[in-house]
């Protein structure tokens, strides 16, 4: 059996961040995923393998470990690979490199949403968190905002500073507020339990792009700033009943479930109406998405590469 092993600095080559979130749109034209995420652990050590199978578009299983311990030893915290199969025969395709696969399908699921929420004419992106994600985060929406100008804010100024001087051209903002209240696009991309966007800074106009929280004890915006939204998710299924972020107010009858407009899965949905709206995106994530992500890059490399 021969497959293609694709690692991170061959795999990226040729990518493109407005072809990916074409190849999103139309991976959600077809046939719903079937999902599923199956979790090992030893003591602090996780092994997360998330699976997902497109009628028509072939199988992934992306396999993570999570070793917290490894800070310590200077190595890498998370690990893994994605399987990529045939979904003809079965047969393996490829192996691709865990990072790529995140990396692309976190900043596209994002970038997807907000080139058709956010005011075309967006200038100010605010960034919050200044992470890996983060830095993604300026390549994407780079490339569908060109004349972007992009603020970071993160809860240590020196993690800041150091993202903006691998981001040349990013400011770094020390108050959240003013930062919010400035800026036409917020993305974030934090690890925080509690409320960081308050809905009375929001103004009309803004989107705004939550993509941190992924567990049920996870917020990064309150109530308000949802109440004053018009509000999408990537998936219903892997954000309404799991992530805090609308679980915990629809669970305390802040608002139902009808609160969420659509899904990718109703892309036809996600209009930017008027200047005068605010619009909320919750980036849940998902294999389905990894999936698709890995075919787009699966077919850039068999170009290059053929």
């Amino acid at each position: 059996m021969s497959f293609d092993v694709i690692p991170f600095a061959e795999g990226e080559k040729g990518l493109d961040w407005l072809a990916l979130t074409d190849a999103l749109a139309a991976g959600h034209k077809r046939p719903p995923a079937k999902v599923e995420d199956v979790f090992l652990y030893r003591d602090k050590d996780t092994l997360l393998n998330r699976s997902a199978w497109i009628d028509g578009m072939g199988l992934a299983v992306k396999a993570a470990t999570v070793f917290p311990g490894n800070r310590a030893k200077g190595k890498p915290m998370v690990g893994g690979a994605v399987s990529l199969f045939s979904d003809e025969d079965g047969a393996l395709e490829a192996v691709i490199d865990f990072h790529l696969v995140t990396k692309w399908k976190t900043a596209g699921d994002s970038l997807l949403a907000a080139r058709r929420l956010a005011r075309p004419d967006s200038r100010k992106i605010l960034i919050v968190g200044a992470g890996t994600v983060g830095r993604s985060l300026v390549e994407a929406y780079a490339a569908a905002f060109p004349r972007a100008e992009f603020t970071i804010w993160n809860r240590s100024p020196e993690g800041a500073q150091q993202f903006a001087k691998d981001c040349p051209g990013v400011r770094v903002a020390s108050d959240l507020e003013a930062a919010v209240r400035d800026a036409d696009i917020v993305t974030s991309a934090t690890m925080s339990t509690e409320p960081l966007i308050l809905g009375d800074w929001l103004r009309p106009g803004q989107h705004v792009d939550l993509i941190g929280a992924y567990r049920p004890d996870m917020r990064e915006a309150d109530d308000r700033a949802l109440l004053r939204s018009r509000v999408f998710v990537d998936n219903r299924h892997t954000t309404i009943g799991h992530i805090g972020e609308l679980k915990t107010p629809i669970a305390r009858g802040v608002f139902g479930e009808d609160h969420v407009l659509a899904d990718y899965y109703s892309l036809e949905k996600f209009v930017h109406r008027s200047d005068d709206e605010i619009t909320l995106f919750k980036n849940g994530g998902g294999a389905h998405l990894d999936l698709m992500t890995c075919r787009y890059i699966m077919d850039v490399w068999k170009k290059k590469t053929d």
